[in-house]
């Protein structure tokens, strides 16, 4: 049997009732979200269900939603079941003001080095993470500079025409 996006939908409501929701398929990859205290439990049943068998980590990244109030961070994880070709896309909201997520290092090795990029640049606190600590940023920086809190570039410019750049 294929594995199909609506009977990987069907096995996550069976285990975890309405508790993941807002399933889409953007692309035609399965998307979907659950509350951020159930991350490693999804991940685990993802990763041990056999028809399932999400075991390949592509991909783990945050997003800034600064108008989402209470959700303004969302991790997102890329899985693959390499022996039925499919992918899928989990995401969990946190609050920026408190923005812990458990961490899956102990799951997927691959997340070590993203959670710690993550952490870098949108200040995602992995909880249990064996080394959480800036991986490409210098140590003294005291903001996180992918989060969209800043201007893009200096308002004070005066030697760019904005004309040349379709604004």
């Amino acid at each position: 049997m294929a594995l199909t996006n609506e009977y990987i939908k069907q096995r996550l409501t069976e285990k975890f009732g309405d508790q993941v929701q807002n399933f889409q398929e953007p692309y035609g990859m399965l998307t979907f979200e659950a509350p951020k205290d159930l991350n490693l439990k999804v991940l685990q049943f993802l990763f041990d269900e056999d028809a399932l068998a999400f075991r390949f980590m592509t991909d783990l990244q945050a997003v800034h939603y600064p108008d989402n109030k209470g959700r303004e961070l969302a991790v997102v994880y890329h899985l693959h079941s390499l022996t039925e070709n499919v992918r899928i896309r989990f995401k969990v909201f946190t609050d920026i003001q408190t923005p812990d997520v458990f961490s899956a290092t102990a799951l997927f090795s691959a997340a070590n080095w993203m959670e710690r990029e993550t952490y870098d640049f949108y200040g995602v606190n992995f909880i249990g993470h064996p080394n959480l600590k800036r991986i490409l940023n210098v140590d003294e920086m005291d903001y996180f500079p992918m989060r969209k809190e800043f201007p893009l570039e200096e308002q004070t410019r005066v030697d760019k025409d904005d004309d040349m750049f379709g604004r």
